[in-house]
């Protein structure tokens, strides 16, 4: 790895400030100090900047109980972002990975690793999203089974041509159901709601492939990912 990149990844620095730090002679391999950026430094050398010892980050990935009230982009317009909640070294170089909507609750991923991210939320991978939706009005077996039919063949969502993928829907009380999607078009699970006129009060996301929210978390909680949670994508 170049030098200037680990500087960037191991500190707060920007680029262009490691390379001011190359320059004053700040930074040392091996006790020797270098002051070229394209140099490159491996895992198993010695790396100081003013005589502090650095640890290049690595890759991280994060499960956050997202709340109500908090938007997944970077960029918020009306609300706090969701890295608002986190508080690690480095917060611009994570990503949610995939949204939820401000008024959806649930697990959220972020994480540093685009590769990891790509597999997390690819279509062609078909990782199931599972969400628990509270109905704004009582639903009986026979309808469920009705919207279970259309959401298995899929629904045309308004202002578009192409249907939806298989999805499932399953009754769990009169006011409570499960659904499940693979994809992760624009407020998917309330535009399949409302294409089936089954209008909802409450959605939250409860899963995404193998991994589940852990219940222990509060809103707006987080906790890094176990390395088998990692693994399982």
């Amino acid at each position: 790895m170049r030098l200037d990149r680990f500087l960037s990844e191991a500190t707060e620095l920007t680029r262009s400030q490691a390379k001011r730090a190359l320059k004053l002679r700040e930074v040392s391999v091996d006790d020797v100090v270098v002051r070229d950026g394209a140099s490159q430094v491996s895992d198993t050398q010695t790396v100081r900047w003013q005589g502090e010892v650095l640890e290049r980050i690595g890759w991280r990935y994060l499960m956050l109980h997202k709340p109500v009230g908090v938007e997944c982009s970077l960029r918020p317009t009306h609300h706090p972002s969701v890295l608002d909640l986190i508080d690690i070294p480095q917060l611009d170089r994570l990503h949610p990975v995939g949204r939820l909507d401000v008024e959806t609750s649930g697990l959220l991923l972020i994480s540093d690793d685009g590769k990891w991210t790509h597999r997390v939320t690819s279509p062609n991978r078909a990782c199931v999203k599972r969400y628990r939706a509270t109905l704004a009005e009582p639903i009986s077996d026979k309808d469920a089974e009705r919207i279970a039919r259309r959401f298995e063949a899929g629904l045309t969502l308004q202002g578009e041509d192409r249907l939806t993928r298989p999805a499932t829907f399953e009754r769990i009380s009169e006011r409570e159901v499960l659904i499940g999607v693979t994809e992760g078009r624009y407020h998917q699970v309330r535009r399949m709601m409302t294409a089936v006129e089954c209008p909802l009060v409450q959605l939250h996301r409860e899963a995404i492939g193998p991994l589940e929210l852990d219940p222990d978390l509060e809103p707006g909680e987080c906790r890094y990912l176990r390395p088998e949670e990692v693994a399982a994508f």
